[in-house]
């Protein structure tokens, strides 16, 4: 791909040099260095990023926090309104939103448009439900009516993102959103392989009205700038592997702050034996293939009853098959490209080594070089065994596992069966059977009859993974509060809480218990 100042044709893309230069003026740095970012569906260059320098990190978080102490005073009224602008600017303008986000991950447009679809949920639900996590709360006293308790909600202050490029626009808003909302400023890094996804949101912001400098883009690799953004931060966010994510919270905790990760997964779909046989296949499809596997909440092992395998299998197949893989700036193409060389090496190093050990493709299996160079088919295997790399390994590409259980018993267990604990999915026709096993299985998000929209799309509800998926929680009234100090102020009247003068404390002592029973008698708290 190439861009071009001329009207595009159908199914290209409408990203012109002119474009990327306004969006890389966006990017705090000062060292006259450049990053190339490439196109994954062509490996050829797209950009020339500005590179940050730790000097330029701690510039960035010095003016952040001078804009933060006056956006903390702005009514919470008017925070609350910027993220409904955002809301509806990011459906005007997603067009040029959706060719950016292709142009530097690779994906198919139907999976960057879930991207859209995520950062405007995001903006309305925080618009419309921060009031009531963020205004004082009066909450119970030590004594009734006498003492009056009210719990206070403050900013942390400057918070830090550090962010993945397999879902470039969504990841570097959405978790931001409520930290801005809740009176914080931000400063972030995006993976050098996606900045214009980073730019353009901060681009868009800008024009929703947010206040100059409180939002900051770093550009840069993640030991350096990352480090810096860590020692500066007031709280982190973090998204990415379970390895770096162990070394985030580690430098967190020497400096006693607090940060959320969201880290890897080996996501298992579970097909009970009453399973829709078609929804499970299509779910099964798109739980698996959706940005080519690249997904924190993809499916890469499939678990299903025994009675139903080979019809399962063979709907299962036969849409895997039907997938049409492509690089155009349409709608028409069902996947699209890994982001790189690496993410290659790593999907067919793990298809080869499970075939040469014994396991069977049932689809895919091969790179597509026809296509771009970082294309690979939607691949799926059978006889998966431990020993071989994709057994309990993460892929992040297009493959998946599946395997034959007997029952809902063996299902679970094999489920469980998992450092991680992430995403899951339970399909059956009878959902009080498929809420029984769900809540059987260790992980943060189970989907019944869906392998992880709904999930993720019920922001009213936490969204995070157990064990070595992740800390913390994204999404909800948690995923709010995290970016706040709660402070408790307490305003007692008519009696001390101490023996009043000459009062023995015998006296005072026995007077607080029998007033500990009567408490306990009436039901209060």
């Amino acid at each position: 791909m190439t861009a071009s100042t001329t009207q595009p044709q159908a199914g290209e893309s409408r990203l012109t040099p002119e474009r990327i230069a306004a969006l890389t003026g966006r990017v705090f740095a000062t060292s006259g260095k450049t990053i190339t970012s490439i196109a994954p569906a062509t490996g050829e260059p797209l950009a020339q990023i500005p590179a940050s320098t730790e000097d330029d990190v701690a510039a960035a978080f010095q003016r952040a926090r001078k804009a933060q102490a006056d956006w903390a005073q702005v009514p919470l009224k008017e925070r609350v309104e910027l993220l409904l602008r955002l809301h509806d600017l990011v459906l005007d303008r997603q067009q040029d939103i959706l060719d950016i986000v292709q142009a530097e991950s690779g994906k198919a447009r139907k999976h960057a448009f879930e991207e859209v679809c995520d950062v405007a949920l995001t903006a309305r639900y925080y618009a419309r439900t921060a009031t009531q996590h963020l205004l004082p709360a009066a909450r119970a006293g030590l004594f009734p009516m006498l003492t009056s308790t009210t719990e206070i909600r403050h900013p942390k202050g400057v918070v830090g993102f550090i962010v993945p490029w397999n879902y470039p626009l969504t990841l570097a808003i959405t978790d931001a959103l409520p930290a801005l909302v809740a009176g914080n400023a931000v400063v972030l890094k995006p993976d050098v392989k996606t900045n214009l996804s980073a730019l353009v949101g901060a681009e868009l912001l800008a024009d929703a009205g947010l206040p100059a400098d409180l939002w900051q883009i770093v550009v840069g690799d993640g030991p350096t700038i990352g480090s810096a953004l860590i020692e500066e931060a007031d709280f982190v966010c973090f998204t990415g592997s379970t390895a770096v994510g162990r070394q985030v919270a580690q430098r967190c905790g020497e400096r006693l702050i607090g940060c959320t990760l969201e880290l890897g997964g080996k996501n298992a779909m579970l097909v009970l034996d009453d399973a829709n046989l078609d929804v499970a296949a299509e779910g099964a499809v798109r739980g698996s293939f959706s940005n080519s596997g690249q997904l924190c909440e993809s499916m890469e092992r499939l678990y299903v009853a025994a009675p139903i395998y080979d019809a399962f299998v063979k709907r299962f197949v036969e849409r895997v098959n039907a997938m049409r893989l492509g690089a155009t700036y349409d709608f028409e193409p069902d996947m699209g490209s890994l982001i790189n060389e690496r993410q290659l090496e790593t999907t067919t190093r793990h298809v080869e080594d499970a075939v040469d050990k014994g396991a069977r493709l049932l689809a895919g299996g091969r790179r597509r070089p026809d296509l771009g160079p970082y294309f690979y088919e939607p691949t799926v295997l059978e006889g998966v065994k431990p020993g071989m790399q994709c057994f309990a390994e993460e892929t992040f590409g297009p493959v998946v596992s599946i395997y034959k259980v007997a029952d809902d018993e063996e299902a679970i267990a094999r489920a469980n069966d998992t450092s991680f604990g992430l995403n899951a999915a339970v399909y059956s026709r009878d959902t009080a059977r498929a809420r029984a096993v769900a809540q059987r299985l260790r992980s943060g998000t189970v989907n019944v009859n869906e392998a992880y929209a709904a999930a993720w799309g019920s922001l009213d509800a936490p969204l995070g993974g157990f064990s070595d998926s992740g800390l913390g929680r994204r999404h909800g009234a948690e995923g709010l509060l995290k970016y706040t100090e709660a402070q408790t102020i307490a305003v007692q009247r008519g009696i001390r809480v101490a023996p009043p003068a000459g009062v023995p404390y015998p006296l005072f002592a026995r007077g607080m218990t029998v007033a500990l029973r009567v408490l306990r008698k009436t039901g209060r708290r």
